[in-house]
């Protein structure tokens, strides 16, 4: 991910659950009726594909495009791209207008949401057929792309996972070093060691980042989702906001409004905390950012073993109003397989999703080193338990995710904010995630 404006969670997810106006778009490309798709992967073509982003992403993928476009001269791709909530805004349009891109980029929180309007492709067809392969693929990413019943509507482009980033100065000072297998306990108790010895807080605010909660709900048998709804009860949530809202008070989490403060730059990098859970490859904002070293730590367990943690992924989507769609499939295995593309690509999408890619991209850049650091030990952790058999896979995300997403952050604010009981609380979001999933 190219930029912070990128990687702010509580910025992109903006967007989810808004209503949008008609923008008027008209056709272009090969979008069309939605037929059997062309069955000629090598025949002529004018694919329409559209991603978010900022300007570093495009210029990456528009030298990719161009290396498609030089060995595959019958097929032509025209490029869409714009920032995560426009991309989405004028996504939603389109679908509603039977004019999505023939390609575009997707992540697991839409998935099932669109593929129950009609408007993602079954890849098995393109998969069958040879033009599009589904092998390869890094710690069982490939499943991110799967709907309920294990229908594939998408393919990762790029593989992460949740970890904790910390400062491993603050961390050294404290005495506190962190492990595979340590427990929240253990990890709380580290929060307390930090504020005891450095008197700033461990950790900038945990309780809104609905994937580390599935993290720990997992490693205790349950998950945020089932199929169709909410995988846990009130009651779960109640104490999960409730120890959350204790430890902001106390100190060991930041206060959100000091947060608020110093955006956009991170609580983390800005000496606010010592420690701040995310995505993996989002890491690298904070060497940009801060003036500390920084690293990735262990998810805590509840066991001291089962992390919960499996491989997320930004993936591409067919449209089923695409007539080129064996075209299509081919472009999307050519960026998703193409060890020249991954060599462009790099980590701009997290860390590359298939093994030919991952081996053939050499970190050059002082960012991109500090992706490849900061992967040093999720990549231990993921082929250690690769090789266990206990890497778990994504749970397919209902259609109405998006918007429970989007829920989840903004109360557990109120609830870190004072502004609302967590019993309330909790209420409000079952309430709201009701009604997401009969949306």
């Amino acid at each position: 991910m190219p930029s912070n404006k990128d990687l702010d969670r509580r910025g992109l997810l903006k967007v989810t659950g808004a209503s949008v106006a008609a923008l008027g778009l008209t056709a272009a490309g090969c979008g069309g009726d939605g037929g059997s798709g062309g069955t000629d992967a090598d025949g002529p073509a004018t694919l329409r594909f559209a991603w978010w982003g900022g300007e570093p992403r495009a210029v990456k993928i528009k030298k990719a495009i161009a290396l498609f476009e030089k060995k595959n001269p019958k097929i032509k791709i025209k490029p869409e791209f714009t920032d995560y909530q426009a991309f989405w805004e004028k996504f939603q349009t389109q679908a509603s207008g039977g004019n999505p891109p023939d390609v575009f980029l997707n992540s697991v929180a839409f998935l099932a949401k669109y593929d129950k309007r009609g408007v993602l492709l079954d890849l098995k067809s393109q998969i069958d057929a040879g033009n599009l392969r589904l092998k390869n693929f890094r710690g069982g990413v490939e499943a991110a792309g799967q709907v309920a019943g294990g229908k594939q509507v998408a393919v990762p482009v790029g593989a992460n996972t949740m970890a904790l980033v910390i400062d491993k100065k603050a961390f050294a000072k404290a005495g506190v070093a962190p492990k595979f297998g340590w427990t929240w306990d253990d990890y709380f108790t580290s929060l307390q060691t930090i504020q005891d010895k450095l008197k700033i807080s461990g950790d900038t605010g945990y309780a809104g980042i609905m994937y580390l909660y599935d993290l720990y709900l997992r490693q205790n048998g349950k998950a945020f989702f089932t199929d169709t709804e909410l995988g846990f009860t009130e009651d779960d949530l109640t104490q999960w906001w409730s120890d959350y809202y204790k430890r902001v008070k106390s100190g060991l989490v930041t206060d959100p409004k000091k947060i608020e403060q110093v955006k956009p730059k991170s609580g983390l990098s800005a000496g606010l905390a010592a420690g701040e859970f995310t995505w993996d490859n989002f890491s690298v904002r904070y060497e940009g950012e801060g003036d500390s070293d920084y690293g990735l730590a262990p998810i805590p367990t509840t066991d001291g073993k089962d992390t919960g943690q499996y491989l997320g992924s930004l993936m591409l989507s067919i449209s089923t109003k695409c007539k080129a769609q064996a075209q299509a499939a081919k472009f999307i295995d050519f960026m998703v397989h193409d060890p020249e593309v991954g060599k462009i690509l790099g980590y701009d999408m997290g860390v590359l999703a298939t093994q030919d890619q991952f081996d053939a991209y050499k970190p050059e850049g002082e960012t991109d080193k500090a992706v490849a650091e900061a992967n040093k030990g999720i990549g231990a952790y993921e082929t250690e338990v690769d090789k266990a058999g206990v890497l778990g896979k994504i749970t397919p995300h209902p259609s109405g995710a998006d918007v429970v997403e989007a829920a989840f952050l903004r109360i557990a604010g109120d609830v870190a904010n004072a502004k609302q009981k967590v019993p309330a609380a909790v209420k409000q979001f079952f309430s709201e995630a009701e009604a997401a999933f009969q949306g």
